[in-house]
């Protein structure tokens, strides 16, 4: 699996899991997602809407056009979550640059990858030049209207990279992706997470779990922007092959399918400079449509996978978080990984 941190304008992604590379030239497309077993369709009716509506300011077209079939869900749906959803996401988004999903013809349809500013940009998105040299600019999507902006422009996917535009080239997290094979049971994914967990924090690190909104979880280091790109996937090759020595029969930190039969793929790949990952509360454009939640730590035990929240039920969570955001102390967070770090852990499995 690619990632996105090759330096070109778009490319097809090869995997259901959101593209991630990106060939010169205009935005290519994106191979369709597969889903595993689909999500029950909630009791309650999401409320109709005109053909063509105004959110956040921004005139939105083709509302009631369905984008999974499979659900039943609309463009307008997908819209209305992310305005809703914006107070939570916003924070995710902010100066940190994106990567988008984009589904004009539903999920049945070709999917475009977007990593930086088109020959038609959508106008709300900001525009950074010079960030990524011999390209067009980078995306960040800042407030409310440029969200909606880049929904109305039929967006499903919200991918971020790992640092942010003030300070590119100092990474401000480390991001592991646990990507299952299918034949696992969802109690191998929760094992595999709380082993992360506990290496982290051996090594002095607090991390935090969200669900990918598809198969599996992301497992997310919050840094002080201390260290430059290379030392920081290092430090994430090096957890990503501890936990594969500990633990060979279940865990591997080899990427390619053939590696992962009846094991948990440890993907640190996604700490390239460029590389992006799905931004919390971000929807996934895989049939059901699930969303990438996070989760307190407490709540892993009892969670069911890695899509076990869709735009059907979102809501039910969203109510929650005033009083119990289970990522409340994220942005608090200060802490660095240094050289010493990844140079123990290498040697340890020697």
């Amino acid at each position: 699996m690619q990632d996105a941190h090759k330096n070109q304008h778009t490319t097809p992604a090869r995997t259901p899991r959101g593209a991630r590379s990106e060939a010169s030239g205009t935005a290519a497309p994106v191979s369709r997602a597969v889903s595993g077993r689909r999500p029950p369709r909630a009791a309650r009716r999401i409320p109709d809407t005109p053909a063509d509506a105004d959110i956040a300011g921004i005139s939105i077209t083709s509302a009631r056009r369905v984008i999974d079939a499979s659900s039943g869900l609309r463009k307008i749906d997908v819209i209305r979550y992310y305005a809703r959803a914006s107070r939570w996401l916003l924070p995710h988004l902010r100066e940190r640059p994106v990567s988008l999903v984009r589904a004009p013809r539903g999920l049945e349809g070709e999917l475009f990858f977007q990593r930086h500013s088109a020959r038609a940009p959508i106008p709300e998105l900001t525009q950074h030049e010079g960030l990524d040299p011999g390209h067009p600019p980078l995306l960040t999507i800042d407030s409310l209207e440029a969200l909606v902006g880049a929904a109305q422009m039929d967006t499903i996917e919200l991918h971020t990279w790992n640092a942010c535009v003030t300070d590119i080239e100092r990474p401000d997290r480390v991001v592991f992706d646990l990507d299952p094979d299918p034949a696992l049971g969802w109690d191998c994914m929760i094992e595999a997470a709380d082993m992360t967990r506990a290496l982290l924090q051996t090594l002095g690190l607090e991390s935090f779990c969200k669900t990918s909104g598809g198969k599996g979880l992301h497992i997310v280091v919050p840094l002080a922007p201390e260290t430059g790109w290379e030392d920081v996937k290092a430090f994430a090759r090096a957890v990503a092959q501890h936990l594969a020595a500990d633990v060979p029969t279940r865990i591997t930190a080899t990427m390619g399918p053939e590696h992962r039969r009846k094991k948990i793929f440890v993907d640190y790949l996604r700490n390239a400079r460029g590389a992006s990952t799905v931004v919390a509360y971000g929807v996934r454009a895989r049939p059901g449509m699930g969303v990438s939640v996070p989760i307190a730590w407490d709540e892993l035990a009892q969670t069911s996978g890695g899509a076990q929240w869709t735009l059907h039920n979102i809501d039910e969570r969203l109510a929650t978080l005033d009083r119990a955001d289970p990522w409340a102390a994220y942005l608090d967070v200060k802490q660095q990984v240094t050289a010493e770090l990844t140079i123990g852990l290498e040697e340890s499995d020697r």
